[in-house]
């Protein structure tokens, strides 16, 4: 069985301000900080954050059923804002998953906009179908809304820091 489920989360910020997050090894850096709920920790496997890197993610307690994951990154797109990173190791994987795709896209509405859309792409056995359940766009969303209210907050510490000097 296949399907897919996607989320948009409105920014208020620029796209090219919301993609310096997204493009490399930077959210991994700042995730465990902003959603310690979910996300225990994010360590480097292998890579430099372009195609090819892969991180092992680990999971808080109470993320049932889920323990840790390791994903690779298999598209960054820095001209259309796109970044793709499959499961390759734990997660949705152990409960009958053959394909886990998270998929990022950071829209430009305007100059001043930006939409995150956050798309889930998977497979799961035929005998495993009841485990659908378990996906679910909400981490990725959180994410979203932490990652703009960061650079939210990263920007007004840096305008107050200029108006002061």
């Amino acid at each position: 069985m296949k399907g897919s489920l996607c989320h948009d989360f409105e920014t208020g910020l620029p796209a090219a301000e919301v993609w310096e997050m997204y493009r490399g090894l930077r959210i991994s850096q700042v995730v465990p900080q902003l959603l310690p709920d979910i996300f225990k920790k994010a360590e480097l496997v292998e890579g430099d954050g372009g195609v090819g890197t892969v991180l092992h993610l680990t999971f808080s307690h109470g993320v049932a059923p889920l323990e840790y994951q390791k994903e690779k990154f298999i598209k960054i797109d820095h001209e259309n804002y796109v970044k793709e990173a499959i499961i390759v190791e734990g997660g949705l994987l152990d409960y009958g998953f053959q394909k886990y795709l998270m998929r990022i896209e950071i829209i430009g509405q305007t100059d001043k906009t930006s939409t995150i859309r956050s798309t889930i792409e998977y497979e799961v056995d035929d005998e495993k179908t009841g485990n659908t359940s378990f996906v679910s766009t909400s981490a990725l969303a959180c994410l979203a809304e932490a990652i703009t209210e960061y650079i939210k907050t990263q920007k007004s510490a840096e305008q107050a820091c200029e108006e002061t000097a």
